[in-house]
């Protein structure tokens, strides 16, 4: 992991075409904006698990429902 310092209004660029800013810093929390192009998907952590969670979900549910079919042809 690289990890910068940066103070309120300093940035950083990403692959040319994305730029994190630092907006704000009050006590433990501190305001990013990021620039980035509209194709790039930019999600919270948490929202980004949560979705890596409900795909793999999704997938064990399918897979469950295709061998409950196989087992109702036999």
């Amino acid at each position: 992991m690289l990890v910068l310092s940066r103070k309120k209004g300093e940035s950083i660029v990403i692959q040319n075409d994305i730029v994190v800013t630092v907006l704000s810093v009050e006590g433990d929390v501190v305001k990013i904006g990021i620039s980035a192009p509209k194709d790039i998907d930019i999600y919270r952590k948490e929202i980004f698990d949560a979705i890596q969670q409900n795909n793999q979900n999704a997938v064990m549910d399918l897979e469950a429902v295709q061998k409950a079919m196989l087992g109702m042809s036999e």
